[in-house]
């Protein structure tokens, strides 16, 4: 399924159209949710708590992978303080032995296979390190 043959996330879908191509790219490269990642998992009190936060995909297999979804507008045109915010729950899961790695939404958007299977393989293209 291409991005040009989907035109927005399923209704049912807890998320952004971004994350939900994240989502199906996962699934067709043999991921199975609940078993090898979660979505949207709380971290730290979640949303709720000062410090906490919310973890777009979580993995169980490999048990040190988060990847997260960076929007154009929510990460990186509120500011320097949203990107802040995106570095320290970096460095929060680094403290835990997980890489988070940011798939920035613009990349998702026009290659979700390759940007997902970068991720998968630890590797970051996102704005959040150059």
């Amino acid at each position: 399924m291409t991005t040009q043959q989907l035109q927005a996330a399923p209704a049912s879908f807890p998320g952004s159209m971004p994350e939900y191509l994240v989502y199906v790219t996962l699934i067709q490269l043999g991921k199975q949710p609940d078993a090898d990642f979660t979505f949207q998992s709380s971290l730290m009190g979640g949303r709720l708590e000062r410090g906490g936060a919310v973890i777009d995909f979580l993995f169980s297999n490999p048990p040190d992978l988060a990847i997260a979804v960076q929007g154009v507008y929510f990460h990186y045109g509120m500011g320097s303080e949203a990107q802040a915010r995106d570095q320290i729950v970096r460095e929060q899961l680094a403290g835990q032995g997980i890489t988070l790695i940011f798939i920035d939404e613009d990349d998702i958007m026009e290659r979700p296979r390759y940007y997902v299977e970068e991720a998968l393989q630890y590797r970051d293209h996102s704005r959040m390190v150059n």
